[in-house]
This record gives structure tokens, sequence and C-alpha cells, in this order.
């Protein structure tokens, strides 16, 4: 019995260092820091990086106008109707002037071309209404073309690295190994992330800021209309 003992002990023993070395490679593992893989790629890092701040300073702005452009005063049509119907087309004006939104400008349009045929009135106020909305989408090319370049971009530069790395090797009397080569490829591949990151963060801004122009269009679609029926309630009277 007491042989038995000592015999688990003794195997006890004996596993504990490899326990323990076990315990301490997994508490430390070799992790990579983002940074310092991002300072890895170059040159090419900085400028997907300056698309990434254009992206970001284009997409708040964008989101700002957009997203004021959308509110709307509940009472506005209302207090239009009224000063329409009592003749009033000063103070109809006048409201439309101190309501800054594409809305109150298409309707201010329409007002100055009463008298008028209706399709004189209609073209002017969709005339307007794609000026306003052009003034929103202003920047988007820019989106776009970051959404598509910075891939091209980061696909640039581990191409770069890919054939600075084959050349080192090449070189007469050089003595890269295969850990060398891994080296500059995992450099190289640096740039293709950093430039799908960029990429694919500025399409999903854009599609958004798109889907968002979209909603205040649909808004100015269904004001102008409620403007027209109300030209033609007078006369269907």
């Amino acid at each position: 019995m007491n042989n038995l003992l000592l015999i688990q002990q003794s195997l006890g023993n004996e596993q504990t260092p490899g326990i323990n070395e076990l315990a301490q490679t997994v508490s430390n593992p070799d992790t990579m820091n983002l940074l310092d893989m991002a300072l890895k790629g170059g040159w090419i890092m900085l400028v997907l990086l300056l698309l990434s701040i254009i992206a970001v300073y284009i997409f708040i702005q964008r989101l700002i106008i957009i997203r004021r452009s959308g509110r709307e005063d509940v009472s506005f049509m209302n207090r239009i109707k009224d000063y329409i119907h009592d003749g009033k087309i000063d103070s109809a004006l006048n409201l439309c002037q101190n309501t800054s939104t594409p809305s109150a400008r298409m309707i201010e349009k329409g007002i100055t071309r009463l008298g008028r045929p209706m399709n004189d009135v209609m073209v002017a106020v969709e005339n307007v209404g794609n000026l306003e909305v052009a003034k929103m989408e202003e920047g988007f090319p820019i989106l776009a073309t970051i959404a598509g370049g910075a891939p091209m971009i980061g696909f640039l530069g581990t191409v770069l690295g890919m054939v600075q790395a084959f050349y080192d090797m090449a070189k007469p009397g050089s003595n890269a190994d295969i850990t060398t080569l891994s080296g500059g490829i995992y450099t190289a591949l640096v740039t293709t992330v950093g430039g799908l990151v960029v990429g694919i963060l500025t399409l999903f801004a854009y599609n958004y800021l798109v889907s968002q122009v979209d909603s205040v269009v649909n808004k100015l679609e269904a004001r102008t209309m409620e403007f027209m029926d109300l030209l033609n309630e007078p006369l269907n009277r």
C-alpha cells in the first residue's frame, strides 16, 4: 500500500513541470498587436488612413445635412393651405422663406408660379426638388470612389511588398530563407487587410446615406403631390 502511494506521488511530481509549462504557454500566447500590424504596412497604410478620415468626415457631414433636410413641421402644409384659400399669397411665401427645409423651398417656387398652367408649376417644383436632392448627395461620388478604390490600393501594397520580398531573396549572396519570405508576405498582406476594412466600412456608410436620401425624396414627393392637390381644390368646388 505504501509502495503504491509512493508511485502515485512520483508520477504526480513528474507531470507537474509539463503541466506548468503548458499553462504558461496558454496564458502567454503570441498575440498580434493591431497597431504594430498597421505600422508594418508602410506608406500605403498612410494613404488608407487619409482615405478613411475623408470618408468619416463626408459621412458625418452628409448625415447631419440629410437628417436636417428630412425634418418637417406637421402644421406647415395646413398653414399653407389656409393662406392660399384665404388669398394670402404673401403670407404663404413668408412662411416658406422662414422654414428652411427642401419641401418649403419647393412649395415657395410653386407659389411664385401660381396663375400659370399646372404643368409649368409642376416642372418648377420638380426642378427645385432635383436641386435639393443634388445638394444632399454632394460628396457621394467621393465615398463611392473610396469604397471601390481602397481595396485596390491595399492590393497594390501587397503586390509591391511581394515583389520586394522576392527581389531580396533573388539578390546574389542573399541568405534569405522561408522565414524571411513569410515575414515579407505577412507585411505585404497587411495592406490588403487595411484596404478591405476601409472599403467595406465606406461601402456600408455610402449605402446607408443613399437610403436616407431616398427617405427624404419620398417625403418631398409626398409634399409635392399634396401641394398640387391643394392648387386643384378651388377648381373642384
